[in-house]
C-alpha cells in the first residue's frame, strides 16, 4: 500500500483524544506533539500526511459546532430522499457499495457449504480484520492491538463456514476500499441480519462521504420514526465497519456518540472523511 496507510494510527488515536478532551483549551502543537512523543515537526508531517490537513484544521471537523452545522445542512437532503421513496436506489457513497441479504434459510444452515476467507490488513484506521466470500465483503472490524477476540467473533457468526486465512488479498481488498475509490465496479457487501436491521444498514448506505445524520435521520431513512433506539441497536449489531457507515451518525445534541470499534477511530473516520471533501472541493 501507499506510504500514507503505513503511518501508526496509534499514534494519531491518541492525539484525537488530546485534542478533543482540551478542545476548549486550544492546545498547540507542541503541547499535542509532547503527548504522542514526536517533535512539533514530525508530528505536523504525519499528521498532515495522513489527514491531508493540518492538525488545528482537523480539530475544527471534531467540534460540536461543526456537527450541529452538518446535521441542518443534511436535513433538506434527507428531506428530498424520504420524498423520492424509500425503494428508490438512494445515493450510495462513494465506494458504491451495493449489498445481498442472506436468506433465513442460509442463516439457519450457520455458513454450511460456504467458504469464507479472511485476514488482517493494514488502514488508515490501524489494522482491520475483514472477512469474504463469493458474494461479497461480510464481515469488518478494526482492533489496536489484538484481533483473537474479532477472529472468535467472525467463526461464531458462521460455525460451519470453511475458514481460509489470506492476509495478502485482506489487504488488496483494504487498498481498493480506502485508496481505489475511483473504481468502476462497484463493491458488494453480503449482509446477515433481522429484517429492521437490513433496512437501518441498507438506509446508512445512502449517507454520503463526509455527511454526518442523526439517529431520528436515520429511523425515518429506515421507514421508522419513532425508532430511534431501535436503530441504535441494528448500528451496534453491524459487524461491517466503515463500508456500512456507523461512524456518520451522531447525536442531536452534536457528540459523536459510541461506536463498536472505539470512540477515537469514530472521530478519526469523521474528520478524515470531512477534510477528503474540503480538498475535492
Amino acid at each position: 500500500m501507499p506510504e500514507h496507510n503505513t503511518h501508526p494510527y496509534d499514534q494519531i488515536a491518541t492525539a484525537i483524544r488530546f485534542l478533543r478532551d482540551r478542545a476548549s483549551e486550544q492546545p498547540s502543537l507542541a503541547e499535542v506533539a509532547e503527548q504522542v512523543g514526536l517533535s512539533e515537526c514530525h508530528f505536523q508531517r504525519l499528521f498532515s500526511q495522513w489527514a491531508g490537513v493540518s492538525p488545528k484544521r482537523f480539530l475544527q471537523f471534531l467540534t460540536k459546532e461543526r456537527a450541529k452545522q452538518a446535521l441542518a445542512e443534511s436535513t433538506s437532503v434527507f428531506q428530498a430522499t424520504l420524498e423520492s421513496g424509500l425503494s428508490g436506489p438512494g445515493r450510495l457513497h462513494d465506494l458504491m457499495v451495493s449489498c445481498e441479504a442472506m436468506t433465513p434459510g442460509e442463516i439457519k444452515a450457520q455458513g454450511e457449504g460456504l467458504e469464507i476467507g479472511y485476514g488482517e490488513a493494514l488502514t488508515p484506521f490501524g489494522r482491520a480484520l475483514v472477512a469474504w466470500t463469493s458474494r461479497g465483503v461480510c464481515y469488518l472490524a478494526f482492533f489496536s492491538n489484538d484481533a483473537t477476540a474479532y477472529e472468535q467473533e467472525l467463526k461464531s457468526e458462521w460455525p460451519k463456514a470453511d475458514f481460509s486465512r489470506d492476509n495478502s488479498a485482506a489487504c488488496d481488498l483494504m487498498e481498493r476500499v480506502f485508496i481505489n475509490t475511483s473504481a468502476q465496479k462497484p463493491l458488494h457487501l453480503l449482509l446477515k441480519g433481522t429484517n429492521f436491521q437490513l433496512k437501518v444498514w441498507e438506509a446508512l448506505l445512502r449517507v454520503g462521504e463526509g455527511e454526518l445524520v442523526s439517529y431520528s435521520q436515520l429511523a425515518a431513512m429506515a421507514g421508522s420514526p419513532k425508532a430511534s433506539r431501535a436503530v441504535g441497536s441494528a448500528m451496534a449489531a453491524n459487524k461491517i465497519g466503515f463500508l456500512i457507515p456507523c461512524h456518520r451518525v451522531i447525536r442531536e445534541s452534536g457528540e459523536s456518540g459510541h461506536y463498536r470499534w472505539e470512540s477515537e477511530r469514530k472521530l478519526a473516520m469523521q474528520g478524515w472523511e470531512a477534510a477528503k471533501m474540503t480538498l475535492g472541493r
